[in-house]
């Protein structure tokens, strides 16, 4: 899906918010500390992003950790639930800042839209913790819930793992940590959303969507110094390693994105490897889309889209995992 050599296109109404966003003062988030881009990012949520909407239960929970408890939010439109499917959620931020607050009108969303319990993970950040405590985190979450514990309130038959940007990596990376270290229940889906997944490749995108189109080439440099990841390890640049195995995925990406290229690398990887894998770009539309659905009115297709195609591959590989479970 190569851009012409011109101009990309871009949405009207992504291209308003970029002119507003590039005409703004003060400093650029590779020139804060973290606490204050985090500050930031908390209150751009009521301005950039719809209201959480109605559901029937938002819950806060503490999930035991390797470094201390874990907080997480559950959402689900119901009060009361059948054994079923669970969604974990890592949010994106860098791995620097993002919270159960930012992304909580997409978690709402996706609770209503899959009908199925959505918890949001607040792994722990960097540059205070960095890697691998986020990892740590994601995998001690997932593994948590596959347990089926009592306080949770929801009996979990399988999991689906989704985040966005850092939590699109966190996706795959907890994935293939259940891939090789099966949890009590499996992983039936993945839903990576413009995720990171190679930090040692330079694609195109990189350079030419790497300044003035939200996410920015220094802004991505500075969270990579504050994460202090170990180069290509299977939990930092999950692209480099084996995909075979990997759970049903669907990946979605935006082609004014620095990380599309590797969002498409990572569906080429996916199906050579033999993975059933659903791809989905948002075309004119830029990093950080699903928490910019006021500002951006368009995304709010490039959602429903997207969660109705996870939604028939949560179906089919239910469907496909029960009748497994009958033969054997």
């Amino acid at each position: 899906m190569p851009d012409a050599p011109d101009t990309p296109f871009v949405r009207p109404d992504t291209r308003a918010f970029l002119d507003f966003l590039n005409n703004m003062p003060g400093p650029k988030t590779h020139e804060m500390t973290p606490d204050a881009a985090r500050e930031v990012m908390r209150g751009m949520r009521d301005v950039a992003d719809v209201p959480v909407g109605e559901l029937a239960l938002i819950r806060d929970l503490s999930i035991p950790g390797s470094a201390g408890d874990i907080p997480a939010r559950l959402y689900d439109a119901r009060d009361g639930r059948e054994p079923g499917p669970v969604l974990l959620y890592f949010h994106g931020g860098g791995f620097v800042f993002g919270d159960l607050h930012t992304h909580e009108p997409f978690c709402a969303e996706m609770a209503r839209q899959l009908d199925m319990p959505v918890i949001a993970v607040d792994y722990r950040l960097a540059p205070e913790n960095p890697w691998p405590a986020a990892p740590d985190d994601c995998e001690a979450a997932a593994r948590w819930v596959a347990g089926n514990p009592a306080d949770l309130g929801r009996v979990a038959t399988s999991l689906v793992l989704a985040g966005d940007s850092a939590g699109g990596n966190l996706t795959v990376v907890t994935s293939m940590a259940l891939r090789d270290a099966p949890a009590a229940v499996p992983v039936v889906a993945q839903f990576p959303i413009y995720p990171v997944v190679d930090q040692v490749a330079k694609y195109g995108s990189f350079a030419r969507f790497g300044d003035g189109f939200l996410l920015t080439r220094d802004s991505m440099t500075w969270f990579t110094a504050a994460y202090a990841a170990t180069v290509g390890h299977p939990r930092t640049d999950p692209l480099l390693h084996d995909q075979a195995g990997m759970p049903p995925t669907l990946v979605l990406t935006a082609s004014l994105d620095p990380l599309r290229d590797q969002g498409r690398a990572y569906v080429g990887a996916l199906a050579a490897a033999g993975v059933p894998v659903t791809f989905r770009e948002a075309v004119g539309n830029i990093h950080g889309f699903v928490n910019l659905t006021k500002v951006i009115p368009s995304t709010r297709g490039d959602v429903a889209g997207a969660l109705a195609a996870l939604k028939d591959m949560i179906v089919e590989a239910e469907a496909n995992r029960v009748m497994a479970q009958a033969a054997g």
